[in-house]
């Protein structure tokens, strides 16, 4: 996310619009930053909605490379992709038959098998369906859930992998998606792989970092949660925050 930029609410990676070759945008990223790469190191939940359609769409077409040809998608649909047709898909140039059946596919299978009912989120243990992919992971897992004004959750996703600390959770990357995803407030979790149900300084010191930033931003920080494989901590409900 760090290497991506904001054009009409859509995360590029630099270049996407003045690139009239249509370079291979993935080739010159990072191999740890290429959607695919991403995917398998970190899971589905750390990548944004650009990366995820690059995934699904597999590869660019002539003159034009996956990257920003999910970027045009985006910006054609609003960044909804949940209301995409076919008819749209096909007035998008450069985008054969076959793409746009691979991605009205996509769209439809997810359509059929996603709830419409949106989730809401009153209490700390309403949140911890979101939260079961990272407790028993091995390093430390840093994620964020979007909230409308309803307490409705928008999205999950992993922000950071590896040590906690100030310097590798940046506001600015806790913040991104859920400025995106117009989002009320959110609520921040990260797992402990030792097992240990106890708050750090670092930890507290970041929570209150990140409800500063989020007051400047006009999202609220509910609660900040953290997980191991047998429980829960909830910094909100034992008066940290």
């Amino acid at each position: 996310m760090s290497l991506m930029e904001v054009h009409d609410g859509i995360y590029e990676p630099p270049g996407l619009r003045w690139n009239p070759k249509g370079a291979d945008e993935i080739r010159d990223l990072p191999t740890v930053e290429r959607p695919r790469e991403k995917l398998l190191a970190r899971g589905v939940s750390a990548l944004s909605d650009l990366e995820l359609l690059a995934v699904v769409l597999g590869s660019g077409v002539r003159g034009q490379g996956v990257l920003s040809l999910a970027a045009k998608i985006l910006r054609r649909c609003g960044g909804r992709l949940d209301q995409v047709d076919v008819a749209s898909l096909q007035s998008i140039k450069g985008l054969g038959g076959a793409k746009v059946c691979q991605l009205a596919a996509a769209v439809e299978l997810a359509r059929r098998h996603l709830s419409m009912e949106r989730i809401t989120v009153q209490q700390a243990s309403d949140a911890l369906p979101y939260l079961q992919e990272i407790r028993g992971k091995r390093q430390e897992h840093f994620l964020c859930i979007s909230l409308s004004g309803a307490s409705e959750v928008i999205a999950s996703r992993v922000v950071t992998v590896g040590l906690l600390d100030s310097s590798q959770v940046h506001p600015r990357e806790v913040f991104a998606d859920p400025i995106t995803d117009r989002a009320a407030a959110v609520i921040l979790a990260h797992n402990h792989p030792s097992g240990t149900l106890k708050a750090s300084a670092e930890d507290l010191a970041l929570t209150q970092r990140l409800i500063r930033a989020g007051e400047i931003l006009g999202i609220r920080v509910l609660d900040h949660l953290i997980v191991t494989r047998d429980g829960f901590l909830s910094m909100k409900q034992t008066g940290m925050i």
